[in-house]
């Protein structure tokens, strides 16, 4: 009896135990609740990065004013970042770059000459492949390979396509009854018309080589053709075939169309006398259409693609990729100038671009404004041409293009042949040059 009464008192006393217990724990929850709806709420802490420089090296002093205004673009859409834009002169450029990635100092971003200039710059390992930034693969495969590696890794945004064209000052034309030449025999019978008047048929600079190495490609994309070109890359032609060799005796040709001792002349001489009304013609890649418009924006002109063999026969468009822009390896910021690129790669880029610059823009999806910059675009697209020494024969050292250019200077002063140019060229070509399999 005394034992069911003690165990029946137990469960009565851990019963209420129990009761407090919940009621208490209940107790406990309610004010947890309270205490956390009236606690002060703590603000997250965001991490900000210190503000970092962006220095970007270019050889176009002439394009500063437009790239602050692409730069202020970009610097306002990204807070933290400043890009300094820093261009030398073209002819100075290469041994400036050179020194500064030698140094591991000096730029975050730089401007890589096309194609084989490209290639030194990539097999040095001064620069990153950018295959995986936004946008670059929305730019065509063919102008990406203007700085692709030998390991086909993708290592600049491609600017612009630049085109070789005739420019010629309309007034000129009109003023004088010239007929405008659309053919090789046309453009002889019309330059003589033109020295008879006192006019300088075209605006010909010799002193910097590489103006006649342009030059050529626009005069002779017609003696040859990208048959021969396509012969040449696989080893079924030389330079001593008859087509390349048509294109030399053009330049030859073309002396007597020239100012007197161009060969001693600048670029910037010859401009002025295209400016003046003095020459007719002026022969250069598609971006002086830039400077032409800052220097004499009421020069009234138009451009010719290049001049058939014939009446009614092809005048294809000579094309080439500009420079393009890199990241530097030694770069204590690739992730921001990463991002840089990727503001490169976009279309955005890419209107503000042709627009500001009237330039043929390599990215896709823009639409250019300015008439001549349109027409060369279309041009580009209906009949294209490479600048043969420039996409495919920069190779050697000294390279077979500047080879053939000093050549060329050397034929204007009488201390070779067209067959010596011819050979010179050749003879380069043969060490390093090996056919597409």
């Amino acid at each position: 009896m005394l034992l069911a009464v003690f165990l029946l008192v137990s469960i009565f006393f851990l019963a209420a135990c129990t009761g407090k217990g919940d009621k208490a724990e209940e107790g406990t929850k309610t004010e947890e609740k309270t205490t956390t709806k009236t606690e002060p709420k703590v603000e997250e802490k965001v991490e900000v990065k210190d503000p970092v420089e962006l220095v970007m090296y270019s050889w176009r002093p002439e394009d500063r004013e437009a790239y602050e205004k692409f730069i202020k673009v970009f610097e306002d859409q990204n807070p933290g970042i400043t890009v300094t834009f820093k261009p030398y002169k073209s002819t100075e450029y290469g041994t400036i770059l050179t020194n500064a990635l030698t140094a591991g100092q000096g730029p975050d971003i730089i401007q890589l000459r096309p194609y084989e200039g490209a290639l030194s710059i990539i097999d040095a390992e001064f620069i990153v492949p950018l295959d995986d930034i936004q946008g670059i693969n929305e730019i065509s495969d063919e102008y990406l390979t203007a700085a692709r590696g030998t390991d086909g890794k993708v290592y600049g945004v491609p600017l612009s396509l630049n085109a070789g064209v005739i420019f010629y000052n309309k007034d000129v034309f009109d003023e004088h009854g010239f007929a405008l030449p659309t053919t090789w025999d046309e453009l002889l019978e019309v330059g003589e018309e033109m020295k008879a008047k006192g006019i300088v048929p075209i605006a010909q600079a010799g002193k910097a080589a590489y103006l006649l190495s342009l030059t050529h490609s626009v005069i002779g994309a017609t003696a040859y053709d990208q048959a021969y070109i396509d012969d040449l890359l696989s080893g079924k032609a030389d330079l001593a075939d008859d087509r390349f060799i048509e294109s030399v005796k053009r330049m030859e040709q073309l002396e007597g169309l020239f100012p007197k001792d161009f060969i001693a002349l600048d670029d910037k001489d010859t401009q002025a006398m295209f400016y003046t009304g003095q020459a007719a013609m002026y022969i250069n890649g598609s971006y002086r259409l830039e400077t032409f418009e800052n220097t004499a924006p009421d020069l009234n002109i138009g451009i010719l693609p290049s001049f058939a063999k014939e009446k009614g026969g092809e005048t294809p468009l000579v094309t080439w990729v500009d420079g393009s822009y890199a990241v530097v390896k030694a770069s204590k910021h690739q992730e921001e100038a990463k991002k840089f690129m990727e503001f490169m790669a976009s279309k955005e880029f890419g209107q503000m671009f042709s627009d500001e610059l009237s330039r043929i823009s390599a990215i896709p999806g823009v639409e250019p404004k300015h008439e001549l910059v349109k027409e060369m675009t279309a041009l580009g697209e209906q009949n294209p041409i490479p600048y043969l020494m420039l996409v495919y024969l920069g190779g050697g050292s000294p390279t077979t293009k500047t080879t053939f250019e000093n050549a060329l200077q050397g034929m204007y002063i009488k201390e070779l042949t067209v067959d010596g140019v011819i050979d010179e060229s050749q003879k380069s070509m043969d060490k390093w040059f090996e056919p597409v399999k």
